[in-house]
């Protein structure tokens, strides 16, 4: 039956998105009203004002409970991500109430993330004691698209970019190899072409991971796509499964050295691509001061 849109638009709230996520949870209304303390009347009243908000159905219903509907899968998709984003709200008011004085915010791509950041930053945290760093993971791409738009205070790319109108300094070097569960690795020396490896089941990152985007970018040159048997979280995940003969995986050589066994064995790729420097980069019309100048000079001096 077509929903009535001549009503007064609903504006819909984090509350009502919440007892909307509740009741999906629950597969019925009445049990999800109750979870968030609701009389069923009233979570009704929600949905259905949602509904005409939307100007769609969000829930089939039946004498079984409720399913949703496509649109219904997609707004509880947007609900969670904004129930993540008002807990980093809510985590970084809290920094503040405590009396941290500073943030400075660190945008990187995986290698970075996985690989080199982590010991550094608690290093400097460590020393530095009023002060928090909001670090995130972006493909390199978006990475200086941000630091364009001064969105953060450091970036750190690989340099296939072009990082025209920033300041750059060298961090890392970041060779990318090819890694194979040992029975499977070919039997040569030196290198090998990765579009010889297009033909073999990959296991990898999620498909919005930088390293995962930069790989299928480099795929797409050769006209080919790659077969993820199964994409996983993290590095430590890619190589197990490797181990496991799953597949393949394409990854930092500096991971495939720390998380090496028996069970892999790695190549590097041919590619000139695959041999990348680690770039730190900040607005060239910026001045750095206080806490992000202190991190940056601290990261760089790593690197020496």
């Amino acid at each position: 039956m077509p929903l009535n849109r001549s009503v007064l638009p609903h504006r819909i709230s984090t509350y009502d998105l919440h007892v909307f996520a509740a009741i999906a949870e629950a597969g019925s209304i009445t049990r999800g009203a109750e979870n968030v303390h609701l009389s069923l009347a009233a979570a009704s009243t929600r949905l259905q004002k949602m509904e005409h908000a939307l100007g769609t159905a969000l829930l089939q219903r039946s004498k079984h409970g409720v399913k949703l509907t496509d649109a219904g899968r997609t707004l509880l998709r947007y609900a969670g991500r904004l129930e993540r984003e008002l807990e980093m709200l809510h985590a970084e008011m809290a920094a503040f109430a405590h009396g941290v004085r500073s943030t400075v915010r660190v945008l990187c791509n995986t290698a970075a993330m996985t690989e080199y950041l982590p010991p550094l930053i608690g290093r400097f945290l460590v020393e530095h004691q009023a002060l928090d760093i909001d670090l995130r993971e972006l493909d390199s791409q978006d990475v200086l698209s941000a630091m364009r738009q001064e969105q953060a205070d450091i970036g750190i790319v690989a340099d296939y970019v072009r990082t025209e109108g920033l300041n750059t300094r060298f961090f890392r070097e970041d060779r990318l190899v090819a890694v194979f569960p040992t029975a499977q690795c070919p039997r040569q020396e030196g290198s090998v072409p990765f579009a010889d490896l297009l033909q073999h089941p990959f296991v990898g990152l999620p498909s919005e991971s930088g390293l995962s985007r930069f790989i299928q970018n480099q795929a797409i040159q050769y006209g080919r796509g790659i077969h993820y048997r199964v994409r996983v979280r993290s590095l430590d995940a890619v190589v197990s499964l490797v181990a496991d003969e799953v597949g393949i995986a394409i990854l930092p050589e500096t991971t495939a050295r720390r998380l090496a066994s028996p069970k892999i064995d790695w190549l590097p790729l041919a590619d000139p691509w695959a041999n990348r420097k680690l770039l730190l980069c900040t607005a060239s019309d910026a001045t750095l001061a206080g806490p992000a100048a202190a991190l940056l000079d601290f990261l760089s001096g790593s690197a020496r």
